[in-house]
């Protein structure tokens, strides 16, 4: 074996040996050819040049550039806004002295800035070493920058448009106690986990049936700037399995520019009514016989109740017209919207009603329509939510929503072409999570 090992050797020696000498004649011929040329020149009719060496000094000039020692060292800083971060602990953390984070909070609380900022967003400072700020900027969800920038012992506001580049993003991840703190896990932006519970919420009520173990797979877009995140897009294609049932969801866009959600097959998953008239919430009392919390006897609840944080936005789950915008006895500030086919919706105990929300006033499912409030006979702020066809009180929970129609056959090679990459994403996604399992 050593001498089989020393034969090896020996070979890789000789082959070296071989490629110096091929090099080493390689170099003979460039400096033959070299010598070649430089006698041509040598034969021409011009004399030959004599050349010299000169050494001068020269005097360097850097303008109005002061010495490394004498000038400023300028850091840049940035951070994620966080949910709990106050202005000045934000500030802080980006190392912002606190003598000019007062100055900030103190002067600029109604800034742009201040009014733009929320959780998930970066921003960036520019200071020097003591932490006193020279610039101080946000991206913000609507592709733009705003900012405060040094101007003597002031900041002035400033801001501008940004080019965004899109990229396409996947992730995975399984349910362990709720929608959001899993989505968290898995690194989704929370708009992306709203979407998720929006496409399929005609098929999974996220209140109620969600199981452990559950599982989903997301594709989705994210646009940068500069290689920052700036903000999430749109969900391209997700897949939910839920108490072990698989859901499928791709967007489609036609050629008019309109778009939805669609099954693979083409069926739409977009349906007639939204199943909740929340973007995410839990049911705080169903439609059931209840005990009334203020007249103190059972009754009937003829809707459902949602608990969320005053001020949370309420969404029309249907195309419709307003009908009633007002108070209405214990409702509080109530919205009522007519619909096709008979029915109609109610949303009570609102703090306000969303600009443009009128008698007579067209909206769009998914519109806002109000704000969260504790109006009416309410002992905190949750929204009431009726469902009415003809005049009678149903479910909303439990009735059927009739859904959009499907993909017309003129169109499905279209939409198969379109689809089918973002399909082949969560295939991918399935194989991932199928190997990590094994």
């Amino acid at each position: 074996m050593l001498k089989k090992g020393f034969s090896i050797l020996s070979q890789g020696s000789a082959l070296r040996d071989r490629k110096k000498l091929r090099v080493a004649a390689a170099g003979l011929v460039a400096l033959f050819v070299g010598m070649t040329a430089f006698g041509t020149v040598q034969q021409s009719e011009n004399p030959p040049i004599d050349p010299q060496t000169v050494v001068e000094e020269l005097a360097l000039s850097f303008g109005e550039m002061a010495p490394a020692d004498q000038a400023d060292e300028v850091y840049w800083r940035e951070e994620r806004f966080v949910r709990g971060d106050t202005f000045t602990s934000f500030l802080a953390r980006l190392g912002i002295n606190a003598k000019d984070a007062s100055t900030l909070v103190r002067r600029n609380g109604g800034a742009q800035f201040f009014r733009s900022i929320g959780p998930g967003m970066s921003a960036q400072a520019e200071t020097n070493a003591d932490g006193d700020l020279y610039l101080l900027r946000l991206f913000t969800t609507q592709d733009r920058v705003v900012g405060l920038k040094r101007q003597g012992d002031e900041f002035v506001e400033f801001e501008e448009q940004i080019p965004l580049t899109r990229s396409v993003h996947m992730a995975t991840g399984a349910i362990s106690s709720s929608l959001f703190a899993s989505t968290d896990a898995a690194g989704l932006p929370d708009s992306i986990a709203t979407q998720v519970a929006e496409i399929f919420s005609g098929e999974i009520d996220f209140h109620r049936d969600l199981r452990r173990g559950d599982r989903f797979a997301v594709v989705y877009e994210m646009y940068y700037h500069g290689g920052q995140p700036i903000r999430s897009g749109r969900v391209l294609a997700a897949e939910f399995v839920n108490n072990g049932r698989v859901y499928r969801a791709t967007w489609y866009e036609d050629s008019t520019g309109r778009g939805s959600y669609y099954t693979p097959e083409g069926k739409s998953l977009r349906k007639a009514f939204l199943r909740s008239p929340l973007e995410f919430s839990r049911v705080t009392s169903a439609f059931s016989m209840r005990f009334h919390p203020i007249l103190k006897q059972w009754r009937q609840h003829k809707g459902v109740d949602y608990a969320a944080p005053a001020g949370t936005r309420i969404r029309a789950t249907a195309d419709g017209v307003v009908e009633f915008v007002g108070q209405k006895n214990g409702y509080g500030n109530t919205v009522i919207l007519r619909h096709p086919n008979g029915i109609t919706t109610l949303y009570a105990h609102m703090k306000g009603f969303a600009s443009g929300i009128r008698r007579g006033a067209r909206v769009e499912q998914g519109q806002t329509i109000g704000y969260v409030g504790a109006t009416g006979w309410a002992t905190g702020p949750h929204l009431h939510y009726e469902f009415h066809v003809n005049g009678v009180h149903r479910n909303p929970l439990k009735v059927t929503m009739p859904s959009s129609n499907p993909i017309p056959a003129s169109e499905m090679r279209a939409f198969q072409e379109q689809v089918r990459p973002y399909l082949a994403h969560l295939d991918f996604l399935r194989d991932v999570r199928v190997a990590s399992i094994d």
